[in-house]
């Protein structure tokens, strides 16, 4: 049971993600962090199989910053979900695919634009301006087509943000009593208190 979903504001995009980690009816851990910096301007939420995720998600971040020493410059946005994309499609095609869903959220200093890519265990890649992954996308999609503004300020997509985890919290069977939230914008990646 795992839900993150992600919106685009006026410049910047926020993620959120649940912070628990659970097998089956167990619940492991209340922290977890299930989301990934993968650049200044560049972060990603992951939700799938335990293991898969964190190994895919270290491997595109290392990767990611792989491309930015030989190249001397970090990949845009749209390049980068182009290649997480490309790395999930290609191993579903080998005996080990990743089951791992993502929402990728990152800021084009070229077009001084934010950017929002929802992708699949898959490899489907949609550029979106909301999305989300998990049970928790049931109750919120719903809730960001009502109230999502593309123009909204940094504190209207931070209650948009909690209106979601309210509606999650009160709406779904299984407790997943907090989240972590980020956001990237001009200044980079940072985190943003839901409280």
């Amino acid at each position: 049971m795992e839900c993150s979903f992600a919106l685009i504001g006026k410049g910047y995009v926020l993620v959120a993600s649940d912070t628990n980690a659970a097998r089956s009816i167990v619940k492991m851990k209340s922290d977890e962090d299930k989301t990934k910096i993968l650049s200044p301007h560049l972060v990603m939420t992951y939700s799938g199989e335990p293991g898969d995720t964190v190994q895919f998600a270290e491997y595109i971040e290392r990767n990611l910053r792989l491309q930015h020493i030989r190249n001397i410059h970090e990949l845009r946005p749209s390049s980068s979900a182009s290649w997480i994309r490309r790395s999930l499609a290609d191993s579903l095609r080998s005996r080990h695919p990743y089951s791992v869903n993502l929402l990728l959220g990152g800021y084009d200093v070229a077009t001084e634009s934010p950017k929002l890519y929802w992708i699949d265990y898959l490899g489907t890649l949609a550029d979106v301006p909301f999305a989300a992954h998990g049970y928790g996308a049931y109750f919120v999609l719903s809730l960001l087509d009502r109230y999502h503004n593309p123009e909204a300020s940094l504190e209207e997509g931070v209650e948009t943000m909690k209106r979601c985890i309210a509606e999650v919290q009160t709406r779904l069977v299984i407790s997943l009593p907090s989240f972590k939230a980020r956001v990237v914008d001009k200044d980079g990646v940072r985190d943003v208190p839901l409280s």
